[in-house]
């Protein structure tokens, strides 16, 4: 039997969301728990969803009825998520 020791590197932050603020349209200001703030425009993403549980968020007072749980933003209890590190680059 070989044991393999993983090396954890301490310097890597985990990064939330700690603060959520509807803009206009489908632009959500999004702030890190790094400092880093991005305003996320979302239109592209559900415009060009197929899915029904997705493109339901073009309607806007759905879509502006989001919450920030366990750093991240979401809505209608996980309905629709996205991956905090691809929200921080801005690629959704």
């Amino acid at each position: 039997m070989k044991i393999i020791k993983e090396h954890i590197d301490n310097n890597i932050e985990s990064i939330e969301i700690i603060s959520a603020q509807y803009i206009e349209g489908y632009s959500i200001k999004l702030i890190f728990s790094d400092g880093f703030n991005r305003v996320v425009n979302f239109k592209s993403f559900l415009e060009h969803s197929l899915h029904p549980s997705i493109r339901k968020y073009l309607d806007m007072e759905k879509f502006r009825n989001f919450k920030i749980i366990d750093g991240n933003i979401n809505w209608n209890d996980y309905d629709m998520i996205f991956p905090i590190w691809d929200l921080h680059e801005g690629k959704i």
